[in-house]
């Protein structure tokens, strides 16, 4: 459910409609049924930055599209809540929970209720008047975005770790000193690297960044574009310009490729158990795959299909690398 749910975001924002609800409560916002409730919800967001200073020839039926993907997205959210708190509760109360499970309980409910003030936090900073210019595009803060993000994929990092834990726990396995090093160490950095070049991507989406160099290898006729490092001080280019977020993301890419494999072909002649190989192959192949569909969305002007299985292909790669962690949890190695 978290991962439909990081789905529906990136669908979301990709069609532009996670400012059309402009109020937030705890247990939902009722759906407009009537054209008159319609009616009072697009009334609501004429009053906001988007309408004004780029939607203003939207129609009601346009605000309802985007209203609807904004009102699944949340209410899927919601749903994820329920479905965790109601069974959690009563597992609970029964008395299945040891001290350890009642810590992860409580961690991932916690987490699931931030990710929703965190939702809603980053709303609100595209419903602020700070959209002075006529051509100032009202958006939400791609720091926030990328928060949201971030938390998104630490819960969903935890659950299927959790997950994993109990219907197929790792087992050890031994192999040589220096090769167990290489197979940890690899790992490990890969797992990171996917989760550091995910986050970048946020920044990429919450600032349109994929429409401003749509070539590869190249950026436009450079390597390194002029335009850069145009922003003062010279720091805030590096998640304030669209052009440097680009860059960033496409050396992350390329470096996450390039550990996944590695360590694909430190592995291929080692004696490692059968699990364990089909989750290198999975970062292998996926790293590659995820890097294809990126260079696929560039290319092709960000089509709102492709960048979807941009975003969820990105989540896809990270279950594989914490499911290869799973798998080498316990290696051990023979001293030399």
């Amino acid at each position: 459910m978290v991962f439909v749910a990081v789905g529906l975001g990136g669908v979301t924002r990709l069609t532009e409609s996670g400012l059309s609800m402009v109020t937030w409560k705890l247990t939902g916002e009722r759906m407009p049924r009537t054209q008159e409730d319609w009616v009072q919800e697009f009334t609501k967001y004429q009053q906001y930055p988007e309408y004004k200073l780029k939607n203003a020839n939207m129609t009601v039926e346009e605000f309802k599209f985007i209203y609807l993907m904004e009102y699944i997205h949340r209410m899927w959210g919601r749903a994820i809540g329920g479905f965790f708190l109601v069974p959690a509760a009563y597992f609970w109360k029964k008395g299945y929970f040891c001290a350890k499970t009642k810590k992860s309980v409580l961690l991932l409910g916690t987490l699931i209720g931030l990710q929703g003030l965190m939702g809603w936090y980053m709303v609100k900073s595209g419903l602020e008047n700070r959209f002075e210019d006529p051509n100032d595009v009202p958006r939400v803060s791609q720091y926030r975005l990328a928060s949201h993000l971030a938390a998104a994929f630490v819960l969903y990092s935890l659950s299927l770790s959790q997950a994993m834990s109990k219907l197929f726990p790792a087992e050890p396995f031994v192999v040589k000193a220096k090769k167990a090093f290489n197979i940890k160490g690899l790992s490990h950095m890969t797992k990171g690297m996917v989760f550091l070049t995910a986050i970048s991507g946020a920044f990429v989406a919450g600032l349109d960044a994929g429409l401003v160099y749509n070539s590869f290898p190249k950026m436009g006729d450079s390597w390194i574009p002029d335009d850069m490092w145009q922003f003062k001080p010279v720091q805030r280019n590096i998640t304030e310009n669209p052009t440097t977020v680009q860059f960033n993301h496409r050396i992350l890419g390329i470096t996450t490729v390039s550990l996944a494999t590695a360590l694909w072909l430190v592995t291929r002649r080692m004696q490692l158990p059968k699990r364990t190989n089909w989750a290198i192959n999975a970062v292998f192949a996926m790293a590659w795959t995820q890097a294809t569909l990126g260079v696929t969305t560039l290319l092709t002007y960000v089509p709102v299909p492709l960048a979807t299985a941009h975003q969820s292909g990105s989540l896809v790669l990270l279950s594989f690398a914490l499911w290869l962690s799973h798998e080498i949890r316990f290696l051990k190695y023979l001293p030399k």
